[in-house]
């Protein structure tokens, strides 16, 4: 349903449908976004899933500690990013490094 959420088109069609929006599609749409409303957007668990009383667990999950290197990267480069208003929109992004053309 992720991808036909992306793609914007029905279950069926992602199937080998011809693409028509039918009964269940429509309910397969909305039992999605009902599920996709459920999960939190930082940590994409759901409350249930926590809550004894729902039938979840308070241990459910366990944390654990990863190092992205191109986070760092950014985050490093981020540091020489103006505090002032001539920092506003400075985006910083990530290329392969044979795509990189420095500018003038």
């Amino acid at each position: 349903m992720e991808l036909c959420e992306r793609y914007r088109i029905p279950h069926s069609q992602f199937l080998g449908g011809d693409g028509r929006w039918s009964d269940l599609d429509r309910a397969k749409a909305l039992a999605w976004a009902e599920w996709q409303r459920s999960v939190c957007p930082e940590c994409h668990t759901r409350l249930e899933e926590w809550d004894r009383e729902r039938g979840g667990d308070p241990h459910a999950y366990v944390t654990d500690t990863l190092r992205c290197p191109g986070c760092e990267l950014i985050e490093q480069e981020r540091d020489h990013v103006p505090q002032d208003r001539s920092g506003y929109g400075v985006k910083i992004q990530l290329l392969p490094r044979e795509q990189y053309e420095p500018r003038p």
